[in-house]
């Protein structure tokens, strides 16, 4: 299940992209109040962000926050394995962080690997193929099509 931490890095994220093309530096209580999340939260998720280099950050009068790659190539699938680590459900289904189970006698032998592993393949494929470009102009689509 997704944290809301991550849901949270997610609306964040799509407010910094659509601020991407502009270059401009967004604060955090421009995006808390947009993106409808807690400053505080934001903040901290704003560094992981950050520290995981999907985020730049400046101080002072001028500073705030930005997409540190064109939100082309950031997809949800980064955003989320920054916040909440692998998307698979079981770490012997990670694509990126594979260990066996605790509780595993024999990882070759484990009947529920290939369904842990089928469904971690099957939200990898989604995830990994939604930028947050994508995201950007779908909510432009649904606004024009709203309005008209």
């Amino acid at each position: 299940m997704l944290t809301s931490r991550a849901k949270y890095a997610l609306r964040a994220s799509v407010r910094l992209a659509e601020h991407y093309e502009s270059g401009a530096w967004v604060s955090a209580a421009q995006i808390a109040a947009s993106a409808e999340v807690p400053r505080k939260f934001l903040e901290a998720i704003l560094t992981q962000l950050r520290d995981q280099g999907l985020v730049e950050s400046r101080r002072g009068p001028a500073g705030g926050h930005r997409l540190a790659v064109a939100p082309s190539r950031a997809t949800v699938a980064d955003v989320i394995r920054s916040i909440d680590g692998p998307l698979a459900m079981t770490p012997c289904a990670s694509a990126t962080a594979f260990r066996a189970c605790e509780d595993c006698s024999n990882i070759e032998t484990c009947r529920l690997r290939w369904v842990m592993r089928a469904a971690r393949d099957a939200a990898a494929g989604v995830l990994e193929n939604c930028s947050l470009a994508d995201i950007v102009a779908r909510a432009v689509t649904e606004e024009t099509e709203d309005a008209a």
